[in-house]
């Protein structure tokens, strides 16, 4: 008898025709003879109605409360589901975040987990019930309601797999799998029967949507097999486990994209020690992710730096950088959202050489010029103007995954 973690994204249950069939996929499992933990989102398109009923009552929404208004999604989901499976003979009992204890820092839209006390939920499971979690919400150590950010539902069922020590989550959505890139920008794009958890790390961090980032650091720190497939069929997706040697004889495994970062500028900067943590530390201290980074060399004791924050922080860190850049003595501030960062991932990259030198040729030959670039052992990123972005993504598949690439290319 095993112990599954299923996990149903917005669209899974999006209305109640497709709450019924989520329902049906549950107890075919559960009839298997499966101790079965089910963790929803809210329904397509009501996190988006709550944030627009919010900005209707509030110019700025106190943080604290958005989340309270926000967490109303999933527990009208969970409620649902549960319903669901009593109507087809199955016993379920839903639960709220702090029901089982999910508990989070204070970081309310962007609460991180810190631990989660499933022994009373484990006992309703074990006892021969459907538990219908609630995800992407928490509690605080002040009993306040939290969330974890857009796509937290992931980060709440892979997490809930591990406190629970699941044979496996599976994480149903609208997509078949992981794909080496978007097949709607590249119609070759292929759907993998496996991926590391560092491929899919960085495959995550780099833009890829089909599974947010926190979770596949909770599947890799414990350990848990996720198995990414679609709500709508019954066809094998993709397993996101720990690396094996096979993985490494592939040396692309998927190229990214992502449309979501803005690039900042300081301009003639002082070149003195601690200046660039003074620039830096104001976003950090905002809970503001800084991307790349890229600082000139010196020219007669001034350099430029540069770094790119998402999309959605750009304003609020260009309100920052100003401020600072007029302590310091910068010269001016300039930025860019029309940018894009596209990037190839492979574990095989760790020891052949000659990717990041075919991937600059393909950006050259079709005339794409590179702003900045970010290299880890698995992954090379460069970002470029974001009207080039599927030529971009379309070239370097065919050469570096169609095609493939020889080792020490250049």
């Amino acid at each position: 008898m095993a112990l599954i973690v299923q996990k149903y994204g917005g669209t899974s249950v999006g209305d109640p025709v497709r709450i019924k069939g989520v329902a049906q996929r549950v107890a075919a499992s559960y009839r298997q003879g499966n101790h079965v933990i089910v963790v929803v989102s809210a329904m397509a398109g009501e996190t988006n109605r709550l944030l627009d009923l919010a900005g209707k009552v509030s110019e700025h929404p106190d943080a604290r409360e958005a989340d309270v208004l926000l967490a109303t999604g999933e527990q009208v989901s969970v409620a649902l589901l549960a319903m669901a499976l009593q109507n087809l003979g199955v016993r379920a009992q839903s639960f709220l975040g702090h029901q089982i204890r999910i508990s989070t820092n204070s970081v309310f839209g962007r609460a991180r987990i810190k631990s989660i006390d499933a022994e009373h939920m484990l006992e309703v499971v074990k006892d021969g019930a459907v538990a219908v979690v609630a995800g992407f919400q928490g509690v605080d150590e002040g009993d306040n309601i939290t969330t974890l950010g857009r796509g937290g539902s992931d980060t709440s069922a892979v997490a809930v797999a591990a406190a629970v020590r699941a044979d496996a989550c599976e994480i149903f959505t609208d997509v078949a799998g992981v794909y080496t890139t978007d097949p709607r920008i590249c119609p070759s794009a292929r759907k993998l029967a496996r991926i590391s958890y560092d491929e899919m790390l960085e495959l995550a961090s780099l833009g890829a949507k089909v599974l947010q980032i926190r979770s596949v650091e909770f599947a890799k720190r414990y350990g848990v097999p996720v198995h990414v497939r679609t709500s709508f069929s019954d066809e094998p997706g993709t397993w996101v486990v720990q690396e094996d040697s096979s993985m490494e004889d592939v040396l692309v495994t998927g190229v990214a994209h992502d449309l979501n970062e803005a690039k900042i500028t300081l301009l003639h900067v002082p070149d003195r020690p601690g200046l660039a943590a003074k620039i830096l530390s104001p976003i950090a201290n905002a809970h503001i992710v800084v991307d790349m980074i890229i600082q000139n060399a010196s020219a007669d004791g001034y350099t430029d730096l540069t770094f790119t924050v998402p999309r959605a922080d750009y304003q609020k860190a260009l309100g920052m950088v100003r401020e600072v850049a007029a302590e310091i003595g910068a010269s001016g501030v300039t930025s860019d959202t029309s940018i894009a960062k596209v990037s190839v991932v492979g574990l095989g990259m760790r020891s052949h050489a000659g990717v990041a030198a075919r991937m600059f040729q393909v950006l050259a030959h079709e005339g794409i010029n590179i702003q900045m670039i970010s290299t880890s052992e698995i992954k090379v990123s460069a970002v470029i103007d974001a009207k080039y972005t599927e030529l971009a993504v379309r070239s370097l598949h065919q050469a570096l995954i169609e095609e493939g690439v020889e080792e020490g290319s250049a």
